[in-house]
């Protein structure tokens, strides 16, 4: 499909800053075949069936953007995808003037050796330690990759450090928050498990690639990077279960719904899971293991609003983008959420 088919017009000022307080006090657009209706992530126990199941993704994100010279000039390099365990994958800027075997000093005690050069600014980093010693010397030395959209309007600052991070945040990793568990409280929490609406977390790291635009004219013609996910034997087996028992596979989130996708089989069951998917959803696809998605406001012309469309429909979800925007609603990683119901 032609990518300006994925295009809308955003007014800047309903890209949010920060999000709402309290964290389900954020608006939710619901959007069935009936319509759609203006409603508070607070009140999803009510739109939300007994025997439900949420999957949310437990991945933590990492200060993942390290600043350093190489022979006086400054690089930037953004961590995506850990290839071992003193190896990233990482998007440098600017990359033009890189070349293997080039040392960049993030630090006087640590640096890292370029191995590889790829295309749009990726390269490969082999770093002066690994496991343990390389975690810390991340969290020492790096910043939180707060999205371009936010952080072109105003600094990373520390209230950031707990609100770009879900309640679920576990396995460190990621590079972007899984925004759509943003939303999410222990009090909700609660309220859905007092109705019998089960969840359970699986985990993708998310990598820098979803910041990235869609170049490319045609959606055949872009290429997704690749991000490292795992689904536990007994959480295939409980997803499963409650399909086979007449309950829904809710994923909160792009990247629970594309982890999913990649674990199932032709047959819809969920297998377990542990790896690397580069699954790119679009128009056309027929989804095997997900039935409702929340999930925020994405980017026009975005590899997510190109999934979004794909699972409820493009006309329908470019007539609830423009409900949402003339309503006000808050858009990208700190705005407003959508619970979606799939297209007919």
């Amino acid at each position: 499909m032609k990518v300006d088919a994925f295009d809308f017009e955003l007014p800047a000022e309903l890209i949010a800053e920060r999000p709402a307080e309290p964290r389900d006090s954020a608006r939710l657009l619901v959007v069935g075949n009936d319509g759609f209706a203006d409603r508070q992530v607070a009140d999803l126990a009510d739109l939300l069936s007994p025997g439900d199941l949420l999957v949310f993704n437990d991945t933590k994100v990492i200060p993942a953007r390290l600043r350093g010279l190489r022979r006086e000039a400054k690089v930037e390099a953004t961590l995506h995808m850990r290839l071992g365990p003193g190896r990233w994958a990482a998007f440098a800027r600017p990359a033009k003037r890189l070349k293997p075997s080039d040392r960049i000093d993030f630090a006087e005690d640590f640096h890292a050796t370029v191995a590889e050069k790829g295309e749009a600014g990726e390269i490969t980093l082999d770093f002066d330690r690994e496991g343990a010693a390389l975690d810390e010397a991340i969290a020492a030395h790096g910043e939180l990759p707060l999205p371009p959209y936010i952080a072109s309007r105003r600094a990373v600052d520390r209230r950031d450090l707990d609100d770009y991070q879900t309640m679920f945040a576990e396995k460190s990793g990621a590079v972007a928050a899984p925004t759509a568990g943003l939303h999410f409280t222990p009090g909700l929490i609660g309220k859905l498990s007092a109705r019998d609406i089960g969840h359970l977390c699986i985990t993708l790291h998310v990598g820098a690639g979803t910041f990235l635009p869609v170049k490319a004219d045609d959606t055949d013609e872009h290429r997704m990077h690749s991000e490292i996910g795992v689904i536990a034997p007994d959480h295939a087996d409980r997803i499963n279960a409650v399909r086979a028992g007449g309950g829904r596979i809710v994923a909160v989130g792009t990247t629970s719904l594309r982890l999913l996708e990649s674990a199932a089989d032709e047959t819809g069951q969920v297998q377990p899971f542990s790896g690397a998917t580069d699954i790119f959803i679009t128009p056309g696809y027929r989804f095997r293991a997900v039935d409702l998605l929340i999930t925020n406001f994405h980017l026009p012309r975005s590899t997510l609003f190109m999934l979004v469309s794909a699972f409820s429909g493009l006309e329908r979800m470019r007539a609830a983008y423009g409900h949402a925007i003339d309503r006000r609603y808050r858009f990208y990683s700190y705005g407003d959420a959508a619970l979606l119901f799939p297209g007919s």
